[in-house]
């Protein structure tokens, strides 16, 4: 098995130090980093996202998988610009204002990290306004934004509407999901996106800057 191979085997069973030492020893044998990365680190978070998907591994699976990706990125990190971070886009993420879960939001984030998507998290209880500030100031393609209570998911419209008026509607695609959200609401509110679960939200990123 090749070293790449082996650190992405390694990485889905959330072996962190074993992955920080393959890394270092690809490395010391001359390994890119950028291949480090990309046909390592990204593709076994990929596949740990594929079967979260299919209810094959669930969150303990996945955040342990997530500590050991970053574990190996923080060792790449030196040797990467930050062009060759690679962030193919940038995504600005939080739940919506009034709602404080974040473990959903939380996942969504490791799963976009994990596709080499850059995204800043504004954590839970955000306002509509914050969400479109950021995402002017961030220059970001896509805000994500993740509501679990039904009284909550109306903030939704709100952020459309402001992105709308800050004239940002065009650049930014806006994505919507949590447990009571659905894509005929999405639909009905004006968003671009609505993802079901963590790894389609980071595949629907994905799509939408092709």
């Amino acid at each position: 098995m090749s070293i790449l191979n082996e650190i992405s085997e390694l990485l889905q069973k959330g072996k962190a130090k074993e992955v920080t030492e393959l890394v270092q020893k690809a490395i010391d044998q001359g390994t890119a980093a950028k291949a480090i990365l990309n046909e390592g680190l990204m593709i076994g978070m990929s596949i740990i996202g594929e079967k979260f998907k299919k209810n094959e591994v669930y969150v303990p699976e996945v955040l342990i998988a997530a500590r050991a990706m970053n574990a190996g990125i923080a060792i790449l990190k030196p040797l990467l610009g930050e062009g060759e971070m690679g962030a193919k886009g940038k995504v600005v993420l939080g739940t919506v204002k009034g709602d404080l879960h974040d473990i959903g939001k939380n996942l969504v984030k490791i799963m976009m990290e994990g596709k080499g998507l850059q995204v800043v998290d504004l954590g839970i209880d955000v306002s509509a306004e914050k969400f479109v500030t950021e995402a002017k100031n961030q220059n970001a393609d896509v805000i994500a934004c993740s509501a679990l209570l039904t009284t909550t998911m109306t903030e939704m419209e709100n952020i459309v509407k402001a992105a709308t008026e800050a004239g940002i509607r065009g650049k930014v695609k806006i994505m919507v999901g949590g447990a009571p959200v659905t894509d005929s609401y999405c639909k009905s509110i004006g968003a671009d996106m609505y993802a079901p679960d963590a790894a389609s939200a980071a595949d629907a990123a994905i799509a939408a800057l092709a």
